[in-house]
């Protein structure tokens, strides 16, 4: 059995640690947590692991967030990986901090990242993985707030989601994605 994890992010040191990069953090928590290492490849930097007899091809897109549906569908195809067995990891203003949630399809909500995705697919039936980052922060300052980094008062919050997201992970490769929501998304 084969996945793709897809962590959405920014390539560039000025977007390490900020909340749009999240996808790319916990993506590198699961390839560091299994033993792996990224290389940068045509579209991505790839990292390939093996957990419980399965095999996680982990993606952090280089063509920038609001292209990430190309690197998607260019691993999916050339890996043979169906879109069931596709996870995508992304931040989500529409959730507090403290929540993540797991979802076999649904709208981009805005996310360009999501919608790119969505327009190459052709279809919202995907799963993603919302990692909420909350959304405090002034009327007109969205950008500055997705594209800033966490405050330490957030920091316990991410560091515990970034692990609990390493197990719907592995939840997901192994019970599937009905289940694993069941047992996550509370």
């Amino acid at each position: 059995m084969k996945f793709l994890i897809v962590g959405l992010g920014n390539i560039g040191a000025e977007y390490d640690a900020t909340r749009h990069n999240i996808g790319f953090d916990v993506a590198d928590a699961f390839v560091i947590k299994h033993g792996g290492s990224f290389k940068v490849e045509r579209l991505a930097a790839v990292a390939e692991v093996k957990w419980k007899g399965k095999i996680f091809v982990v993606i952090k897109p280089t063509t920038y967030m609001n292209l990430s549906g190309k690197a998607l569908k260019y691993w999916m195809d050339k890996e043979k990986i169906g879109i069931e067995n596709t996870l995508v990891i992304v931040d989500e203003m529409a959730l507090p901090i403290e929540t993540l949630r797991l979802r076999g399809a649904g709208s981009h909500a805005g996310h360009n990242g999501l919608r790119n995705i969505q327009e190459v697919l052709g279809t919202n039936a995907y799963p993603r993985l919302r990692f909420g980052i909350g959304n405090d922060f002034p009327r007109g300052k969205q950008v500055e707030f997705v594209l800033g980094r966490w405050t330490p008062d957030e920091l316990p919050y991410v560091k515990d989601k970034i692990l609990k997201s390493i197990d719907v992970i592995e939840s997901f490769a192994t019970i599937g994605i009905e289940r694993t929501m069941n047992n996550f998304n509370k």
